[in-house]
């Protein structure tokens, strides 16, 4: 007898936990099949697909790419993972968070095409995959925008061929997965090119092995500092697309026009770099920019849990030195008149070592808190590397939300607290300040938009 299938998105979610033997399962033979067999690979899933890929600025990157798409009249699908409070986050139709219905039908179509047929095992985010695409598949968007969720070459996000490949940065991170060699990390996340279609890169320091992957398959390359460039800081930057094309050339090989130029362009409040990155893949994929409408979007974007404001509250889930880097440099380019503090919590296998020293310059005191399940770490073991680096360690707090209320009654008028340390972290301080009623709207940090500390 055929088990009941759940009627409920949170039931469907404990299901797909338990279901797989281990979390993270690399590999594209059983996704592949499975995909096969929702004929998910019959024919193009959206007119231009970008697959973004990176160790950090994959986010920032899609979002961009998310609201320039929508600037220019396009429909759009955004797939991307993990989520901060609800799974709904994950897939984006036309702006739109999707519905526990598409989900749900989703999941079903999923669990019908797994089991018919030798039955074959999938993970969560393998299950969750298949499902936002089958149901991107209902009703193919003019732009299908898809974010690796570990490496690149065997997520299951790569089952789809991109119009248009990103890489946005190459460092350590997923340790135990990867590696720790940035070079076969580079070769991983380069996976996700494909011969004669283009390769957006869009750090200046990748590993030498992701210009070698699409050197040595073919495809087209368009870097940072070469083929696009991003000129000046803050409001009033620069875009310059360097490259050319003949009229009547694929679109998709070599960019827009000669020297095309946008000026004068709005801060998002999220790395300048990765906004070149998507104005750079979206005319790549065949839309004409046009400057009102990329100003537009840049001015309008929003990524939670990226330098997201909530009063003195700076919440983001950098969870790796490269990314601690980046919000020490935005907090020291946003002095205030108090203590700056840290809420930090994060699991087992990240380099906390690293995010420590990286944010160390700017932090005046910390609150490690401890995290639930198998790959958690607690605020003692965080504590004991921060002391050894000899940081003041204010409290070990249960949990974040624990952490916000022991700082919520501590902290001077002047004060601020910098969260950080995964998406688990910040998810649940976004609810636990929520339901803390502070009548504070929320925002990304830009000097036209923030809400002051």
């Amino acid at each position: 007898m055929n088990e009941a299938l759940p009627t409920t998105l949170d039931a469907w979610l404990a299901r797909l936990e338990a279901a797989h033997p281990v979390g993270i399962d690399l590999g594209l033979e059983r996704v592949t099949e499975v995909a096969r067999r929702l004929h998910l690979l019959d024919g193009p899933l959206a007119r231009r697909v970008i697959t973004v890929a990176g160790t950090n600025g994959k986010g920032s990157t899609v979002a961009m790419l998310e609201a320039l798409a929508h600037a220019h009249g396009l429909t759009t699908a955004t797939y991307t993972s993990p989520h901060l409070v609800r799974y709904n986050e994950r897939l984006r139709l036309d702006g739109e968070e999707a519905d526990d219905a598409t989900l749900i039908a989703g999941f079903e179509a999923v669990e019908q095409a797994r089991q018919a047929g030798e039955p074959i095992s999938l993970t969560y985010f393998e299950v969750g995959t298949l499902g936002a695409l089958w149901a991107i598949s209902r009703r193919p968007p003019d732009l299908a925008i898809l974010e690796v969720g570990l490496g690149g070459r065997l997520d299951a996000v790569n089952i789809v061929d991109p119009d248009v490949a990103v890489v946005t940065t190459v460092a350590q991170d997923h340790a135990a997965f990867l590696g720790t060699d940035l070079e076969q990390i580079g070769r991983e996340k380069a996976g996700i090119m494909r011969a004669g279609r283009p390769a957006v890169l869009g750090s200046r320091t990748l590993p030498t092995s992701v210009r070698e992957t699409a050197e040595r398959i073919g495809a087209p390359i368009h870097a940072l500092g070469e083929s696009f460039v991003r000129e000046g800081e803050g409001e009033g930057w620069c875009w310059r697309e360097v490259g050319s094309r003949e009229v009547g050339s694929d679109p998709r090989g070599s960019g827009s026009d000669p020297a095309t130029i946008l000026s004068d362009l709005p801060d998002p409040g999220l790395p300048l770099d990765n906004a070149a990155t998507a104005l750079q893949a979206l005319s790549l994929a065949d839309v004409p920019l046009e400057p009102d409408a990329c100003r537009q979007a840049l001015a309008s974007v929003r990524l939670p849990g990226r330098m997201q404001w909530w009063g003195r509250w700076c919440l983001d889930v950098g969870h790796n030195p490269h990314a601690a880097s980046y919000l020490a440099k935005r907090l020291q380019a946003r002095p205030c008149g108090g203590r700056t503090l840290a809420l930090l919590a994060m699991l087992g296998d990240k380099d906390a070592d690293g995010v420590i020293a990286a944010l160390a310059p700017v932090i005046d005191g910390w609150v490690p808190a401890s995290l639930e399940g198998q790959r958690a770490r607690s605020a003692d073991e965080l504590a004991e590397r921060l002391a050894a680096q000899g940081e003041s360690v204010l409290h070990r707090a249960i949990s974040p939300g624990e952490a916000v209320e022991w700082l919520s009654t501590r902290l001077g008028d002047e004060d601020r607290v910098l969260v950080c340390g995964s998406f688990l972290t910040v998810g649940e301080v976004l609810q636990r300040l929520a339901s803390l009623d502070q009548s504070v709207q929320t925002d990304t940090d830009q000097s036209s938009r923030e809400v002051a500390p």
